[in-house]
């Protein structure tokens, strides 16, 4: 799979400057952490999973979530769980093939439900990518990821990855957050190989306190979140080897409220002919916000982003493509003679490059550009969000 793949190699042709490279689940895990781009939550009790991952395939979604835990009801387990096997038989069977099928993930309630449900699963356990590891604690970790381990060896497969999700009040409350910090970072450092991605499940925060951001508000407005999640970068996304890729939360809305404040989303992108109205559209759709949030996530060090709905996966993979300003720094910063440092203009002559504080930056932007590309120096990002929807 690549990203913008479900786009023509025509249009692909003239995007992009450097285009998307393909993946794997075989593929290594640093290379799969920076792919995951939007990952798309469906309720594990969708009656037509199986054709819904196909058709989310056909328009540019590469991981999805199907989730046992919050997004169904107490009383629809046990059904969710017959639910995928049979949905993952379906798409063992599918007559097209599985080729291009995004990387999977379930999202389970208990370490017992993983071995489980990879025996119930059977062959068609092969589409599994790993699972999602809900309120994530050092108490709970250990026994979360020894039961992915296990379900890995039970099954034969070369690799079953976990993606915690830190959610828990321990980690929002002042006095137990750095110990819970120290903890979780405890955990996952002994399973490595293991932990593709850490996940922020913001909505849990917010419930700690009794709130919830409007759609002219992004997490970062929220200031006791905000907080969160520099800390959780601070300890666990260091850019010196040890850390991990922590993902962005989950954007709530997807239709039209009213406003308190003006549209965040600037005009000036958009005035090509016949442009505007995709950013009015935007707007009714709340999905400036998103943009304002997705810029955000990146500016604050994570990667990725949590989506329950369709129409936020277009715009989180168009603002991950690298612009060519970016890959044009990022390369000048590593060329091997800058091996000793200095400062040098910049080639879009708009600002200091520093080799060595910018250094790792520069190798997080070529990771990217790799698995998202790099847009030719004439497109912007309407240019890639205008492509990706009309598929």
């Amino acid at each position: 799979m690549r990203h913008f793949g479900h786009i023509s190699p025509t249009v692909r042709k003239d995007l992009f400057h450097q285009e998307p490279a393909e993946f794997s689940v075989a593929s290594p895990a640093h290379t799969l952490a920076a792919a995951l781009g939007a990952t798309l939550y469906s309720p594990a009790t969708r009656l037509h999973l199986a054709a819904d991952i196909r058709k989310q395939a056909g328009r540019g979604v590469v991981s999805m979530v199907l989730c046992l835990e919050d997004s169904i009801s107490d009383y629809d387990v046990l059904g969710g769980e017959e639910n995928l096997v049979r949905q993952f038989a379906d798409l063992d069977a599918d007559p097209a093939g599985t080729e291009g099928l995004p990387l999977l993930f379930i999202r389970v309630r208990t370490p017992e439900q993983i071995p489980d449900l990879v025996r119930r699963l059977g062959g068609p356990v092969r589409h599994l990518a790993g699972f999602v590891l809900p309120k994530f604690t050092e108490s709970r970790g250990t026994a979360f990821l020894d039961a992915v381990a296990d379900a890995e060896s039970a099954s034969g497969l070369p690799r079953l990855y976990a993606m915690p999700v830190l959610e828990t009040p321990d980690l929002l409350h002042l006095e137990t957050r750095v110990e819970a910090l120290a903890g979780i970072s405890r955990t996952v450092n002994r399973y490595r190989e293991r932990v593709l991605a850490l996940r922020l499940g913001v909505t849990d925060f917010c419930s700690v306190y009794g709130l919830r951001r409007t759609p002219d508000m992004t997490a970062y407005d929220v200031q006791i979140v905000a907080g969160v999640i520099a800390d959780v970068v601070n300890v666990l996304s260091r850019a010196d080897g040890t850390g991990f890729t922590v993902t962005g939360p989950v954007w709530e809305y997807f239709r039209s409220q009213q406003r308190l404040f003006k549209p965040q989303l600037r005009r000036s992108p958009f005035l090509e002919e016949g442009v505007e109205e995709l950013r009015t559209a935007l707007i009714e759709h709340d999905l400036d916000g998103l943009l304002r949030e997705i810029e955000l996530d990146r500016a604050n060090g994570l990667l990725g982003k949590t989506c329950i709905h369709p129409a936020h996966v277009t715009p989180v993979h168009a603002l991950s493509v690298v612009s060519h300003e970016e890959f044009s720094d990022a390369q000048d910063i590593l060329r091997p003679e800058r091996g000793g440092g200095g400062v040098m203009r910049s080639v879009y002559t708009n600002k200091m490059n520093e080799v060595k504080p910018h250094r790792a930056w520069a190798e997080r932007t070529m990771l990217r550009a790799e698995v998202f590309g790099v847009a030719k120096e004439e497109v912007g990002f309407v240019d890639l969000l205008t492509a990706g929807l009309q598929v």
